[in-house]
């Protein structure tokens, strides 16, 4: 039941298709993926919207995440705190995460996403890992 997180998947992830993000590498416990700055993810100040970085980060946790659960698993996201630490204006940004922790029920990452001139955001999500539920006869 773990949905395939191919790194060429249309259709997916609508959401990340709708923004651009693409990924490099998707395996247990790890995860790459990136976009090209676009006009039409900028802010009112010309800056890559937070919202862009904290989408890279929460996929990029699930992307990671996905390989190393069971077939009757799935995992949500609790919760994602985020530091931005660079603003970004063009060219492309890359997203590498990491699995910090996987337990039973939650397991936590870290996300980091560099841009032209640095590290722009780091985050760290936790998440939850449940049994799927099978529909009732």
């Amino acid at each position: 039941m773990v949905p395939d997180v191919s790194l060429h998947s249309d259709g997916f992830n609508p959401f990340g298709d709708l923004i651009g993000l693409e990924f490099t590498c998707c395996q247990k416990g790890y995860s790459q993926c990136g976009l090209v700055v676009k006009e039409t993810l900028l802010n009112p100040h010309k800056v890559l919207h937070g919202g862009v970085l904290y989408t890279m980060a929460d996929t990029g946790m699930g992307a990671a995440l996905y390989p190393s659960l069971a077939e009757d698993e799935l995992c949500a996201t609790v919760e994602i705190k985020i530091v931005y630490l660079l603003p970004v204006r063009s060219g492309t940004i890359a997203c590498e995460t990491k699995l910090v922790h996987k337990g039973k029920a939650l397991a936590v990452l870290e996300s980091e996403m560099k841009g032209p001139d640095g590290l722009a955001a780091k985050a760290l999500g936790t998440y939850s890992i449940f049994k799927v539920r099978k529909a009732a006869p």
